[in-house]
């Protein structure tokens, strides 16, 4: 029974093989533009200046192209536990947590990383279980470039015996915000951002998406990350994509293609703010407790 199983026990330490992934300058405008880059955000899609979206650092996660070993789709260190878990539904991405240790080359570079399970939390029996992951992403000469943290839910894994999954400690302010700026999700944006390398077929494929649980293919999670990260960016630091140190969020709702959205902030102390990325037509929030610091 998989209640008889200490996942934390099976999973944690386990480590995915090493892989690289080779990018030019073209590939960073490509992300630039799936995460909704505008006509005249020339810095990151002209290669005269070009500068690159710090969170093409979480690219590896999910990444599949131009990735050695080759994967068909995304394969991050979570997916150990579908060996053990054998999940029927879809896994679920619940947060990113990205921190930076350089600017990212914006002309071309090499990135090499190896997926580790960090964590696995209970959250009860039919409740499921999370798995966290750490990916450090380092430079061709071995230098940190930058960390990922992130969690993955399985539905059907809970119950256990583990640990509890922690609380978040950020807590958004009960006022307007300070500063609110629209966006919008466009018709094909899923397809767009598909060419950084998330290639889950949720993201495509209406009727496997339907298979899986959900209405119809959706937006991948870090493509809403990094619309927030661009427009963080142009509001806190605008042109200075290198003064970001940090950016998290928890993933609380599906979003869709040809969607209006906003990014709501909040400022909390010196080169920190707390955000969140509204569904406009919904309310909903599809980025939750979002926590975006910069070096003054």
């Amino acid at each position: 029974m998989m209640s008889k199983v200490n996942l934390g026990e099976i999973l944690i330490g386990k480590k995915m093989e090493p892989r690289y992934l080779e990018y030019n300058w073209r590939d960073i405008v490509l992300y630039a533009l799936a995460v909704g880059a505008k006509r005249e955000d020339l810095s990151y899609t002209y290669e005269k200046n070009l500068k690159a979206l710090p969170t093409y650092g979480t690219i590896p996660y999910w990444g599949t192209v131009n990735v050695r070993p080759y994967q068909w789709m995304p394969l991050p260190g979570s997916m150990i536990a579908n060996d053990i878990i054998k999940p029927t539904i879809s896994f679920l991405n619940m947060d990113h947590e990205i921190i930076m240790h350089r600017p990212i080359d914006a002309i071309k570079g090499t990135f090499q990383w190896q997926d580790e399970i960090t964590d696995v939390y209970d959250r009860g029996e039919g409740k499921g279980a999370v798995v966290k992951t750490k990916v450090v992403v380092r430079d061709e000469a071995g230098n940190d470039v930058c960390t990922n943290y992130s969690t993955t839910f399985f539905h059907e894994a809970g119950g256990f015996g583990g640990k509890p999954m922690p609380k978040s400690a950020v807590v958004i302010p009960d006022r307007e915000p300070d500063i609110e700026v629209d966006d919008y999700i466009s018709p094909v944006q899923n397809l767009l951002y598909r060419l950084t390398g998330d290639t889950n077929l949720v993201h495509v494929d209406p009727d496997y998406a339907q298979k899986m649980g959900f209405e119809t293919s959706f937006m991948q999670g870090l493509c809403s990350f990094g619309f927030s990260c661009r427009n963080l960016i142009a509001q806190l630091i605008p042109g200075q994509p290198e003064r970001m140190s940090r950016m998290a969020a928890q993933m609380t709702s599906v979003l869709f293609p040809d969607t209006p959205v906003a990014v709501r902030i909040w400022r909390i102390e010196e080169g920190k703010v707390y955000f969140r990325f509204i569904n406009k037509m919904t309310g909903r929030a599809v980025l939750d407790r979002g926590v975006f610091e910069y070096t003054e």
